[in-house]
């Protein structure tokens, strides 16, 4: 059974930092390109980034590039965010997903039909 969990979020002051993880299981975790999606009340959900498998090539939409960084520990599967800078505006519940099989991803952004399996999600909020 494949499982995501995600861990990691908190409340945070304008300015810091956050870092949350993805533990996976049930599937080859060094196999699949993985993602990190939020969702803030009242919105949809918005593509935050993405890393390859193998060259671990990653994307970033610009609301959030220069300040978060995605990357993967594949002896333990675990996937990770490290937001800095946070902005009130990154205030949402975030997610991890792994990208379908099938799909060959070249570039953001990727759309939430991308996926086929999510976690069940972390809270992030930034306020002072």
């Amino acid at each position: 059974e494949v499982q995501l969990v995600e861990s990691g979020g908190g409340v945070v002051q304008p300015g810091g930092s956050l870092r949350l993880s993805c533990k996976a299981s049930g599937f080859t975790f060094g196999h699949f390109d993985m993602s990190w999606v939020r969702q803030a009340p009242g919105k949809g959900p918005e593509w935050v980034s993405t890393i390859k498998s193998g060259d671990r090539t990653t994307f970033y939409p610009d609301s959030v590039k220069g300040r978060f960084t995605i990357s993967v520990d594949n002896t333990n599967g675990t996937l990770y965010l490290q937001m800095n800078n946070l902005k009130p505006e990154d205030t949402a519940r975030y997610y991890c997903a792994r990208v379908k099989a099938d799909l060959v991803v070249v570039a953001g952004p990727i759309g939430i039909e991308s996926y086929d399996y999510w976690g069940q999600g972390t809270q992030v909020t930034v306020s002072s």
